[in-house]
């Protein structure tokens, strides 16, 4: 009987043909176990079954090297579409809905149910212990309802007050519950809905409900997951992709209109965890195959990360 080549080993049923490449990624396993990572998914990422089983295999193994990962979902594709079947026109403005209340309803039966199952289901299938939640959950999320606000039309140049409906404001964050989670080995996955405490249930921005998780958790890293290979200098050349960038210009861009659109406000909430704490924030395209690890176990990278103006050089230096 043939054996196969001791230097080939497989992953993800695929060859590897240079175990080389598991020495490379040793350091990072050394400098990242224990620490805690939020990663949020996009809604269009969960609508492939091939890419949330990617996705959900790289999370796993970061899980068996003993990095303590929290889960964030949005829905907003699958709200859409949900929405379109029932009649409803869904209103976005400068990337974020509006939440009306036959909205809300969609809202809760598609982030808090369809989607968290599914994503619970499949990080089951690649062994990893988990637990779905809402921001209501153990009052993970506080929120206020959102008052109407002033907002630029960046296509027009007008300014508009736009009523958002039932769109909540983070007011506080809890992670008791979830830091409880993690001490015991759990995955918890979160979607992005939250109540004032007075009985009225809110849509959250997902961006947004994790970066304030990381920030509460003190974690290391905040990787937002979507379907853009992060920062773009040409946003119509997906090879212009800025690889780090310090928070100070990160935010330039958006104020130069270089961001724009949906991806002003995750660059926002990236640029604001780092300013809180955050050690480093990465944007990736979770669409490409092994995305996350390769993000996280690499130098180079495949997506954006955003940091500090003062950890450059030592990124620089170590990689990490």
């Amino acid at each position: 009987m043939s054996r196969k080549p001791s230097s080939v080993i497989f992953w993800k049923d695929r060859p590897v043909e240079d175990i080389g490449i598991l020495k490379q990624a040793l350091p990072y396993f050394r400098e990242y176990k224990g620490k805690t990572f939020v990663i949020k998914i996009g809604g269009e990422l969960v609508q492939k079954l091939g890419v949330i089983d990617d996705i959900a295999q790289d999370i796993s193994l970061m899980h068996q090297v003993g990095i303590k990962t929290v889960v964030v979902h949005g829905g907003g594709p699958q709200a859409n579409e949900l929405s379109e079947r029932l009649g409803i026109t869904p209103k976005i403005v400068e990337g974020r809905r509006v939440t009306d209340e036959q909205a809300l309803e969609v809202t809760k039966m598609v982030f808090a149910g369809k989607i968290n199952h599914e994503i619970l289901t499949i990080l089951r299938k690649h062994g990893s212990k988990v637990v779905g939640l809402s921001g209501i959950d153990g009052d993970v999320v506080v929120a206020k309802k959102r008052a109407p606000v002033e907002v630029l039309d960046r296509a027009t140049g007008k300014k508009n007050n736009v009523d958002f409906g039932h769109v909540g404001d983070i007011r506080e964050v809890n992670v008791e519950l979830l830091q409880t989670l993690l001490a015991e080995s759990y995955i918890p996955v979160i979607s992005s809905i939250a109540d004032d405490g007075e009985g009225n249930i809110l849509n959250i921005n997902a961006d947004t409900v994790a970066a304030k998780i990381a920030v509460a958790l003190d974690a290391y890293k905040y990787i937002t997951m979507t379907n853009v290979s992060g920062i773009l200098r040409d946003r119509n050349d997906p090879s212009s992709r800025i690889s780090y960038i310090s928070q100070e210009d990160a935010v330039k861009l958006i104020e130069d209109g270089m961001v724009e659109g949906g991806m002003a406000p995750k660059v926002t909430m990236c640029a604001w965890a780092v300013e809180n704490g955050v050690k480093r924030v990465h944007i990736l395209n979770g669409l490409e195959a092994d995305s996350l690890l390769r993000e996280v176990f690499t130098k180079k990278g495949i997506g954006t990360m955003i940091l500090r103006g003062e950890d450059v050089e030592e990124y620089k230096r170590n990689g990490f």
